[in-house]
């Protein structure tokens, strides 16, 4: 008897060695992977510990818990998300694009109202436009205007193939060339020529030599904020000033009949661009999500930042402290170091005491407060910004012909409408209204949508309608002295 009760007392320390021994093999891998059961930690070494080793699948219950008391949680993880990410969509983002959409319309509207060189006729007109409309009849007028439109709208998807198929067979050089070319244009040429009648509008004395400084230190920072990286604001600014100046360049040069016909049909042509399975930008969106991509910063208004590097200021990856940076070199000889004798017994998932000293030694005290989750919060990670990176997927984008033609209605119905103010603010708020009519449906259906059609409707609706029957009733009140 004394026999056996000695070879029973050996067998159970063998038992209580392996298992503890087990946790302390693999430090490093419990450390990887805190997601995992505290319960199953002693799993990896298998089925020669016995009953006693508690792995994933061997017992009921891990530390006390079903172990299907998890997936409920992942469910309702998930639907806190979607109503996340609905409110984002519904109530954040209306507001980070209704802000840069009113700015650019506010500077077109402003300019317009202020500088008499973008609503005096001088007889000039596009290339893409050959057809004058100061002709006799009507319709002679119309058909010109027609036939000015077509070719706009030509040119237009003719340029945007050119576009898609560039970025599909991946000629990346070719389209930042372009786009570079464009953004040089118009940072330097037409703020150039922005600037001078404004400084004439207000009788503003300026040399050549100061106007060239400002307009290079401009120009400049403009490419480098659009091109390569800057501050969001700043990046977001440029793209908005970039935009009201093609805007006026057409509010000065279409005719009048030929802008109106070219919003109508420029909105019909993003309706199908975007939603036709065979449509350019649907092309071109898709392309971009299945290269993981973002579209060039130069045609796209992000509400997030755009970059997938950090700012100049930032080095990255961030230097570290001597006892950071010598962590991950003194973590690759742990790996083949021999398991010590087992400190205890108890179910710590490979975080015992041996491990825990480790740490120290490596890396200081590891008592968490308030205070040092804060610090290790603030600290820069060195690991691509991946969260950033899914912000940016998640953030709200616009792109720049969007606000082109947003600013082109508006600003042509204060340059059109006899100088009536009702007319401008009811194509204003038609565009907002449209706006958000479009981020409602993109909270619907997730998916990539034109923004052109809601608002653009929506504004030449407002936009005849006040100008037609409004405005008269208004002038007619006002010349008897009826007061509603």
């Amino acid at each position: 008897m004394a026999n056996n009760v000695e070879d029973i007392e050996n067998n159970m320390d063998e038992q209580e060695t392996n298992v503890a021994s087990e946790p302390t093999q693999q430090p490093q891998e419990a450390a990887g992977t805190r997601a995992r059961s505290r319960g199953g930690s002693g799993a990896g070494g298998g089925g020669g510990g016995g009953d006693g080793g508690g792995g994933n699948s061997s017992g009921p219950e891990q530390n006390g818990q079903p172990p299907n008391a998890r997936p409920p949680r992942v469910v309702e993880t998930e639907e806190d998300e979607d109503e996340e990410l609905t409110l984002k969509y519904g109530a954040k983002h209306v507001i980070m694009l209704f802000v840069p959409v009113t700015l650019c319309m506010v500077v077109v509207v402003a300019t317009i109202k202020s500088v008499s060189f973008y609503t005096q006729n001088d007889g000039q007109r596009l290339i893409y436009t050959p057809f004058p409309e100061d002709t006799d009849t009507v319709g002679e007028r119309a058909v010109n205007s027609i036939l000015n439109a077509t070719i706009m709208i030509t040119v237009i998807i003719v340029m945007t193939l050119v576009l898609v198929l560039l970025y599909k067979y991946r000629c990346y050089k070719v389209i930042q060339g372009w786009l570079f070319l464009s953004s040089l244009l118009l940072l330097f040429f037409f703020s150039y020529i922005y600037l001078k009648e404004v400084f004439k509008t207000y009788n503003l004395a300026m040399d050549y030599f100061t106007l060239a400084i400002i307009i290079w230190n401009f120009g400049v920072v403009g490419m480098m904020c659009i091109h390569w990286k800057g501050p969001l604001r700043l990046q977001q600014a440029y793209l908005i000033m970039i935009s009201a100046l093609m805007a006026l360049v057409f509010i000065k040069y279409l005719p009048e009949w030929t802008a109106w016909l070219i919003l109508a049909v420029i909105s019909v042509y993003d309706l199908l661009a975007v939603l036709c399975p065979k449509g350019p930008l649907r092309i071109l969106v898709e392309t971009a999500q299945e290269r993981n991509e973002p579209i060039f910063p130069a045609l796209i208004y992000s509400s997030t930042m755009v970059w997938l590097v950090n700012m100049a200021d930032t080095e990255w990856p961030p230097k570290r402290n001597s006892a950071e940076a010598a962590a991950p070199q003194q973590e690759a000889p742990e790996a083949v170091a021999p398991p010590a004798p087992p400190i205890t017994l108890s179910d710590d998932g490979g975080f015992n005491p041996m491990w825990v000293n480790q740490q120290q030694h490596q890396l200081g005290p590891l008592q968490t407060t308030d205070e040092t989750r804060r610090e290790v919060q603030e600290l820069p990670s060195a690991r691509p910004p991946v969260e950033d990176d899914d912000d940016e997927e998640r953030g709200v984008k616009l792109g720049l012909g969007d606000f082109i033609f947003y600013s082109m209605l508006v600003g042509k119905a204060s340059a059109t409408a006899s100088g009536d103010w009702n007319t401008t603010l009811a194509c204003f708020v038609a565009i907002l209204i449209g706006l958000c009519l479009t981020l409602l449906l993109l909270a619907i259906f997730k998916k990539a949508l034109p923004a052109l059609p809601i608002s653009i409707f929506f504004g030449l609706v407002f936009y005849f309608a006040t100008d037609n029957l409004v405005q008269p009733f208004m002038d007619r009140l006002a010349l008897h002295q009826f007061y509603i």
